[in-house]
């Protein structure tokens, strides 16, 4: 192939459509730093946006001598698919930009969860990029407080999210899969982790979180307007606002 490159959500080449790259090999690096082999098994036309295409990818397992989906199942969706998206997305869950590369990010995953939510890191809304806003869904969709990689959710565990450009707006009506009397506000989030903390989605205490991020956070009693109300504070969030807050259960029946 000569002229690949990455166009928004779709891998392009010249003179191919995205589905004739199907059959391509790409040399990669997998999240524990070892080289693979990925290969491109199809390309499906996403039907709500028109610049994104979810791919089928397998890695060659030279242990079993087998092609596999490097993709985790769920019981929602049981064969994985992925996006490509821009940039490399390191072990604190920080996102880089590095010449040449981009992320197959799996669908079950935070990543390409938050482009499916509605902040893809290429789009814009009112003339700003999404992909700060993006970031910050990466943060909040793991519970990734300190900003340091560590997930402190599980999965299925239910959260509204709503941000500063109103991509997203917070649900007041209930609905089968999410019931607001049941919510509470959990945090605000950066793209660097929680800019505020009220409560943890998993049930363990505001001071447990501190201990493992030790310095970052101060009590600060704010209130961030519509109820949200918060315990915490980091220390170094200056008076800049978060871009992204939500709602969740927290732990219970």
């Amino acid at each position: 192939m000569k002229g690949l490159r990455l166009d928004k959500g779709r891998l392009v080449a010249r003179s191919r459509t995205p589905e004739k790259l199907v059959g391509a090999v790409f040399q990669g690096t997998a999240s524990d730093g070892q080289p693979v082999e990925v290969a491109l098994c199809g390309a499906e036309h996403s039907p709500h946006d028109p610049s994104m295409f979810w791919y089928r990818i397998e890695l060659w397992n030279a242990r079993s001598a087998t092609w596999e989906n490097p993709c985790v199942a769920t019981g929602r969706v049981p064969s994985p698919r992925a996006l490509a998206v821009q940039g490399v997305w390191d072990e604190t869950g920080a996102r880089q930009k590095v010449p040449g590369k981009f992320t197959f990010a799996c669908e079950n995953g935070a990543i390409a969860k938050c482009i499916s939510w509605g902040y893809a890191p290429w789009a814009t809304k009112d003339g700003r990029s999404l992909a700060d806003l993006h970031q910050a869904c990466t943060r909040m969709a793991r519970a990734d407080y300190c900003g340091d990689g560590r997930s402190h959710t599980h999965e299925d565990n239910p959260i509204d999210m709503y941000d500063d450009l109103a991509v997203l707006t917070r649900t007041t009506e209930a609905s089968r899969g999410w019931n607001p009397a049941r919510a509470s506000f959990e945090a605000a989030w950066t793209p660097e982790g929680a800019w505020c903390l009220a409560r943890t989605r998993g049930g363990q205490s505001v001071e447990t979180i501190l201990a493992q991020c030790p310095g970052r956070f101060e009590p600060d009693a704010r209130d961030l307007g519509d109820g949200d109300h918060c315990a915490v504070r980091r220390k170094d969030a200056g008076t800049a606002p978060a871009m992204l807050r939500n709602h969740s259960y927290g732990k219970g029946p």
